[in-house]
């Protein structure tokens, strides 16, 4: 009798919480700030951080995600330094010579010509004079990365174009163009 007891009082309690639910109206929010934040306009004042701006930097020495940081400086030290002792980290298996004679042709060729001889269309038109053939330059893979990263010369930097691997792609396409000039 008192088991009876017992599964009445819980059928009692389970029909009493259930039926307060309503499915047209939403229930309570415990916590609604995790639900709905606090909208803040974009460089507005606010009181949220010290200095009462919204747009804040980013934290001293955070690095973007997917971003891989690059060990040698931008100077003439840091180009020797990359020339004598960087190597390429793709292996044989990596290495797509396909993409790399795209990539080059699309960001190099304009100035440096397809077959590396430093007469590509732009040089033709005397946009730009003085652009080398890799036949009359000392080159290394690390040279090369470093003055597609950080620029030489007339050169600007293609850092923001293209991704490290496709930077290390590119340096193999011009390696093979050296070798065949």
């Amino acid at each position: 009798m008192k088991a009876l007891y017992k599964i009445v009082a819980l059928v009692g309690v389970s029909v009493v919480t259930t039926s307060c639910f309503n499915k047209s109206k939403p229930n309570y929010q415990f916590f609604p700030n995790m639900y709905e934040s606090v909208a803040y306009e974009t460089y507005s004042q606010s009181g949220a951080f010290k200095n009462g701006k919204e747009g804040q930097l980013p934290a001293k020495g955070s690095i973007p995600r997917g971003f891989e940081p690059y060990a040698y400086e931008n100077s003439t030290a840091g180009y020797e330094l990359a020339k004598a002792n960087l190597k390429s980290p793709l292996d044989s298996t990596k290495i797509d010579s396909k993409k790399g004679t795209e990539l080059f042709n699309i960001y190099c060729a304009i100035c440096h010509g397809e077959a590396g001889d430093g007469k590509g269309k732009l040089v033709k038109r005397e946009k730009f004079l003085g652009v080398p053939s890799y036949a009359d330059r000392q080159i290394t893979e690390g040279s090369v990365f470093h003055v597609i990263t950080y620029g030489l010369n007339s050169m600007g930097s293609h850092a923001n174009q293209l991704s490290q691997e496709e930077r290390w792609q590119v340096v193999d396409h011009v390696m093979k163009l050296k070798a065949g000039l």
